[in-house]
């Protein structure tokens, strides 16, 4: 049995040792069209569109913050009234929704943060889980070949975490931050220890997971005291979250990797027939990487680049559309058409080619090009869609996520997702720990040539390796306006549909004018190469766009979720705006 996840949420992993300097980025991206596209007529949004006027916009003169959970979003702002910078505020968000969204916020897990400085330097950091030294190729599958649910839930299923490292790594790479270290732990501390009133959305999530978390003891005691999920308005303290949280505090990341928390990882481990052993999590390593540097229409993208196939993919998305100099209006058959197909050509590249770059070589020169990209759009038929091929590989890919953005008073900026993998992970609570480990081990190829629960097909760059990293979509990313300065800070959690809701978030605003409320919004599309089929939110298209579609050739399928959940920040004459994506519960604080 799969567990179907709902959003995956963005964490930020700094490293337990000392690691090599950050690469810094090159050259801007050379710059793209200067002038937009020109849009043939006005956005055709249905008149039923749930979403339509429900992004509300906050303001801030001077920094904003913007994540899932309204309390964690309080936190990173009075860490910047409190003098912090950027990171300090990322720092101190991660570990907070560790506390308050625990089917996505964690220290278990891992994620990536992209991080530009006022001065311009962008820097990409990499806090993605690794398999464990005992992992094997053909792990997860049964004697017959097929893949089993070991891979989603259960001890077997764990990465070596990456968040607790990856945190310490961006506060230390940064003069130590602004602030103390234990000052940044102290807020999800006391939301741990002394309690928080947990809301309905919160609630639910819980609810949602309860019968899989239910199958072990340290879960249904930490997430279903007396057998239930914390009911809506209720203060849920977590002691033993507290603690390691206090450990963490008081000694970094080395407790976590090699004291009194990776011994309770281990025992964990052995408790449940898991791999992590605490040579795995001694091993452990936070890595820099360079950049993906993207431009459209002559802004600058910045966007997360392997073991993440965000940047790439997103990409190339971007790099086919720019080649369109007329577009359709927003949706309408004719621009469907044309994205979905962009999407299509984007993810069969992201399967064949993508994976951890410390293992595999990877095109990415030719990926990336302009050139590359003209090729790909000279296939597109305007009038017909093109049958995606048979799958050579598959994998499958959680979208239980979350993603937060953070601009300080001086114009720092990271733009971060975390995430477990599937909602609340493997469902594995440390005993004594009172945190819980990731399932991303399913984020490999498990078995070439057979679909997976999202369909999503890979190839041979991502599979099973022992210390490897596994292939990831998430995208924070980070948008320059045509002079150079920081216009937009845009990510989501959702599984492969992350990499198609933050290119639309950013199509809508380049192309076609949208405010960021606007954007944020507006209904979203999905194609992922397999399954071959468009897919829509619910009451997103037009009755007669969908039946243009399919006269075209598309199947079209509409779903009740098939977007992320956007946290964005853009530029406004008076400071900063952001805005929390209505399809969830999350906030944004200004000052």
């Amino acid at each position: 049995m799969h567990i179907l996840p709902r959003f995956l949420v963005p964490v930020i992993v700094l490293a337990a040792c000392r690691v090599a300097p950050a690469p810094e980025t090159g050259a801007p991206p050379r710059a793209g069209p200067a002038s937009p596209a020109v849009v043939t007529g006005r956005p055709e949004i249905p008149a039923r569109w749930t979403f339509t006027g429900k992004a509300v916009p906050v303001a801030g003169a001077r920094a904003m913050v913007v994540t899932a959970h309204p309390l964690a979003s309080q936190v990173g702002a009075d860490v910047l009234k409190q003098g912090g910078n950027a990171i300090d505020a990322a720092v101190a968000v991660g570990f907070a929704l560790a506390v308050v969204l625990p089917d996505a916020g964690n220290i278990g897990g891992g994620g990536f943060i992209m991080y530009r400085e006022a001065a311009g330097r962008v820097r990409a950091l990499d806090y993605r889980e690794a398999a464990p030294q005992a992992a094997t190729r053909d792990m997860y599958l049964d004697s017959v070949g097929n893949v089993t649910d070991r891979s989603v839930v259960g001890h077997l299923a764990a990465g070596v975490p990456g968040s607790v490292a990856g945190m310490y790594e961006a506060w230390k790479a940064h003069g130590g931050g602004r602030l103390p270290w234990a000052a940044l732990l102290a807020p999800a501390i006391r939301l741990a220890r002394d309690g928080h009133v947990v809301d309905s959305a919160r609630s639910d999530d819980v609810r949602d997971y309860a019968r899989v978390l239910a199958r072990f003891p340290a879960s249904r005691d930490q997430f279903l005291p007396g057998g239930q999920p914390p009911a809506p308005g209720t203060l849920w303290k977590q002691a033993d979250l507290a603690r390691t949280l206090q450990l963490i505090s008081d000694s970094g990341p080395a407790v976590f990797y090699r004291g009194q928390i990776a011994a309770l990882i281990v025992a964990e481990m052995q408790r449940g027939g898991g791999l992590i052993t605490l040579e795995d999590l001694k091993r452990y390593r936070a890595r820099w990487r360079t950049p993906i540097q993207l431009s459209y229409r002559g802004y600058a993208i910045y966007s997360m680049p392997p073991p993440s196939s965000g940047g790439v993919t997103m990409g190339e998305i971007l790099n086919i559309m720019e080649g369109f100099d007329t577009l359709p209006p927003l949706g309408s058959a004719g621009y469907t058409h044309r994205l979905v197909e962009a999407m299509r050509r984007a993810f069969q590249d992201r399967s064949r080619w993508l994976g951890d770059p410390d293992f595999v070589n990877m095109p990415l020169e030719r990926l990336l090009s302009k050139s590359y990209a003209a090729g790909l759009r000279a296939q597109i038929d305007l009038r017909r869609a093109t049958p995606t091929a048979p799958p050579e590989a598959s994998s499958r890919e959680g979208s239980h996520t979350t993603h937060y953005s953070i601009v300080d008073a001086e114009g720092n900026a990271a733009a971060v997702t975390t995430t477990l993998n599937n909602g609340f992970g493997s469902a594995v609570t440390v005993t004594g720990g009172g945190f819980l480990l990731n399932d991303e081990m399913d984020d490999f190829t498990s078995a070439p040539g057979k679909p997976n629960l999202y369909g999503l097909i890979q190839g041979e760059a991502n599979a099973i390796a022992p210390g490897k990293r596994m292939l990831s979509a998430m995208t924070p990313s980070i948008v320059l306006d045509r002079e150079g300065r920081l216009l937009m800070l845009v990510g989501s959690p959702g599984g492969p549909t992350i990499i198609t809701t933050v290119s639309q978030v950013i199509l809508s605003v380049v192309d076609h004018g949208l405010s960021l409320p606007e954007a944020v919004a507006a209904p979203r599309v999905h194609h992922q190469a397999l399954p071959d089929v468009v897919r829509y939110e619910r009451e997103g298209l037009s009755d007669a766009t969908v039946r243009d579609l399919r006269v075209m050739g598309h199947e079209v399928e509409m779903r009740r979720s098939t977007s992320g959940i956007v946290a964005a920040i853009m530029r406004s004459p008076s400071g900063w705006v952001g805005v929390a994506d209505p399809r969830y519960a999350g906030g944004a604080v200004g000052w």
